[in-house]
C-alpha cells in the first residue's frame, strides 16, 4: 500500500501541526545544524595570520643598536609598517657591529642589502597563541597556502555535495545524517593532533564532506517530516537561525581560546553532544513510502499520533495504482536531473542562483577581516546580521509568492552592493553599513532558495537536487575569495561583481515554477513546471491534436 502523489499531507492531517512530536523533530533537527555554523568558518580565526618579521637569532652577537635595525620598514596599505618577508643581511650587520659601527651615523642602514627570512620568522603574541600560520610558517613565499586551506574545505564539500544527495535517496535520510555527522566530529577531533599543513588539509577536506552531507541531510528531514506551515519555519527560519547561532559561538569561543588546537577541540565537543539525538530522530515517512516500506512509514506516523495523543486511522495509507508503485520503487540517480525539459530546466536556474549565492554569502563573509575594528567584533556583527534576515525570509516565504521572495531578496541585496562603489573612500562606515545590508539581502535569498528547491523537486530526487545545487554553489565557494582578492586592483571591484551577479540571478529566479500552496511533490511527473516548459508542452499537445485532426479528416475525391 501507498499514498497517492501529492495526498500525503492529507493522509497525515490526524497527527496535528504542532503537537509534541513535531516539536521534538523540529528542535532537535535545528540543534543538529549548531556544529555547521562554526565548522566553516573556524578557519577565520584558526588560519589568521598575525604580525609577523624575520627573526634575529640570538647566537649573532650583535649590539642592540643595531638589533633593532635589522629589520626594513616597508609602505602597505596606506601605512608604514616593519618588513615581513625580507631583513638586513645579517653578515655584514654583525661586521658593522664587530667594528663599532653607528646606525644611521657610521652607515646607511638603507642602503645594506635585503635578504629573506632565513631563520624563520617572529609572531605577534598579544591575539593569538598560536595559528595554523604560525605554527606552519604560512608565510612569505607559502602565503598561499593560507586561502588554499579554505579552498580544500570547500572542495571537500563539493563532493561531499555529489555524493551525500544520492546516498541519502538511496539509503535513507536519517542513516545518512548520523553517518556524516560522526564523519564531521571525529575528523574535526583528528584535525587536533595534525602533524603538518597537508594533513591538517587532508582532515578539512574530509570534515567539509561531512559538514554539507549532514546539514542538507537534516535540512531535507525536517521538509519531509513536519506538516506544511511548520515546515516554511523550520526551512526558513529554524535551521537558519540555529546556523546563525552556531556562526555567533564562533567569535565567542575564539575570543576566549586563542590557541588553534584547543580552539579546535572545543568545537568538537558540540558534535558528540549530538549522539543521543539518534534515539529521538526518526526516518522520514515520505521517503520510506517512497521505497516501498509502508509498514515501517506507518509505524513511525503510528508513534508519533501517540505522542501527540490522537488516534490514527486504522489504515493510512489507501493502495495505489501498480504503475504508480513501480514509478516509487524505481531506483533514481543524479540523471534524472536533467531527464525532462521541465527538470532540467529547473535544475540549470537553481545552479544558477544556489552560485551566485554562494560567491556574495561567503565573500562578504570572509570580507570582515577587511573592516575596520576588532576581529572578534566584526565576525559577530556579520552573524548577527544574519538573524533579523532569516527571520524576514520566514516573513515573506509565508505569505508571499516564492518567485517574488526569491526576487526582491536577490535584487536588493545586489543593487545595495552595487551603489557601495559610488560612496567615498573616507566614508567606510557608510560602506560597511551598506555592505552589511548587501550581505543581509544575500542571506535572505540563501535561506529562500533552500526552502524553494526542496518544494520543486520530488521525493524521490529531493536530497540528490538539493545536493547537486549545493555542489554547484561550492564553485561560489571555492572562487569567493579570489573576488574579495580582486579588491587589491580596485577597491569596489568586488562588490560591482558581486552585487551584478544578484542582480541578474533575482530576474533568473522569475522562471522558476511558482510552488505556493502546492503539496510537495511525490514523483518527476508531480512536479511544477517551469513556465517556458508549459509553452513548449502546449504546443506539442496542439501538434499532436492538430495532426490527430488531419488523420481524422476524410478525404476529399474529385
Amino acid at each position: 500500500m501507498k499514498m497517492q502523489g501529492g495526498d500525503y499531507d492529507d493522509q497525515t492531517l490526524f497527527l496535528g501541526e504542532w503537537g509534541p512530536f513535531q516539536r521534538i523533530v523540529f528542535f532537535l533537527l535545528c540543534c543538529s545544524i549548531i556544529p555547521n555554523g562554526f565548522t566553516g568558518l573556524s578557519i577565520v580565526f584558526m588560519g589568521d595570520t598575525p604580525s609577523h618579521h624575520c627573526h634575529i637569532p640570538a647566537h649573532y652577537n650583535i649590539t642592540v643598536q643595531w638589533r633593532n635595525v635589522c629589520i626594513p620598514w616597508e609602505e602597505y596599505g596606506g601605512t608604514i609598517r616593519l618588513s615581513r618577508c625580507t631583513r638586513y643581511r645579517l653578515d655584514l650587520i654583525k661586521s658593522y657591529s664587530d667594528k663599532g659601527y653607528e646606525p644611521w651615523i657610521d652607515v646607511n642602514v638603507s642602503e645594506i642589502q635585503q635578504e629573506v627570512c632565513k631563520d624563520g620568522w617572529e609572531y605577534d603574541r598579544q591575539q593569538y597563541i598560536s595559528t595554523i600560520v604560525s605554527e606552519w610558517d604560512l608565510v612569505c613565499a607559502d602565503d598561499w597556502k593560507t586561502p588554499m586551506t579554505s579552498s580544500v574545505f570547500f572542495f571537500g564539500v563539493l563532493t561531499g555535495s555529489f555524493a551525500s544527495g544520492q546516498m541519502s535517496d538511496r539509503f535513507g535520510r536519517k542513516i545518512v545524517l548520523f553517518s556524516t555527522m560522526a564523519v564531521q566530529t571525529i575528523f574535526t577531533l583528528i584535525q587536533v593532533f595534525s602533524p603538518s599543513w597537508l594533513w591538517f588539509c587532508a582532515f578539512y577536506f574530509i570534515v567539509g564532506m561531512g559538514q554539507i552531507s549532514n546539514y542538507v541531510a537534516a535540512f531535507i528531514l525536517g521538509m519531509e517530516i513536519l506538516s506544511p506551515s511548520v515546515r516554511i519555519l523550520f526551512g526558513t527560519l529554524g535551521v537558519c537561525l540555529f546556523f546563525a547561532l552556531g556562526y555567533m559561538l564562533l567569535p565567542l569561543a575564539a575570543y576566549l581560546i586563542r590557541d588553534w588546537r584547543m580552539l579546535q577541540l572545543a568545537l568538537t565537543l558540540p558534535g558528540f553532544l549530538c549522539i543521543p539525538l539518534w534515539w529521538f530522530i526518526p526516518e522520514s515517512p515520505r521517503w520510506l513510502l517512497s521505497q516501498g516500506r509502508v509498514a515501517e512509514a506507518e509505524a513511525i506516523l503510528r508513534d508519533a499520533a501517540r505522542r501527540n495523543g490522537v488516534t490514527a486511522p486504522e489504515v493510512i495509507f489507501e493502495p495505489i495504482q501498480q504503475a504508480n508503485q513501480a514509478e516509487k520503487i524505481e531506483s533514481h540517480n543524479i540523471c534524472d536531473l536533467v531527464k525532462t525539459n521541465n527538470i532540467r530546466s529547473v535544475t540549470i536556474v537553481l545552479c544558477l542562483v544556489w552560485t551566485t549565492l554562494s560567491i556574495g554569502y561567503f565573500a562578504l563573509s570572509l570580507n570582515t577581516a577587511n573592516l575596520h575594528g576588532d576581529s572578534y567584533l566584526n565576525c559577530f556583527l556579520s552573524a548577527a546580521i544574519e538573524l533579523p534576515a532569516y527571520t524576514v525570509a520566514w516573513l515573506m516565504y509565508r505569505y508571499w509568492p516564492r518567485r517574488m521572495c526569491l526576487f526582491l531578496s536577490l535584487f536588493q541585496g545586489g543593487v545595495v552592493l552595487l551603489f557601495i562603489h559610488l560612496i567615498p573612500q573616507h566614508m567606510s562606515s557608510i560602506a560597511i553599513t551598506l555592505e552589511m545590508l548587501g550581505k543581509f539581502g544575500v542571506t535572505a535569498a540563501f535561506a529562500i532558495v533552500y526552502a524553494v528547491t526542496a518544494e520543486l523537486y520530488p521525493t524521490v530526487l529531493r536530497n540528490t537536487a538539493l545536493g547537486t545545487c549545493s555542489m554547484a554553489s561550492r564553485v561560489g565557494s571555492i572562487s569567493a575569495p579570489y573576488f574579495i582578492y580582486l579588491g587589491n586592483y580596485y577597491r569596489s571591484l568586488p562588490y560591482i561583481l558581486i552585487g551584478t551577479l544578484s542582480v541578474l540571478s533575482g530576474f533568473l529566479s522569475l522562471l522558476l515554477p511558482e510552488s505556493l500552496g502546492m503539496p510537495l511533490p511525490e514523483s518527476i511527473n508531480h512536479m511544477q513546471t517551469i513556465p517556458c516548459c508549459k509553452r513548449s508542452e502546449r504546443s506539442k499537445i496542439y501538434n499532436l491534436t492538430s495532426d490527430k485532426g488531419d488523420e481524422d479528416r476524410p478525404v476529399e475525391t474529385m
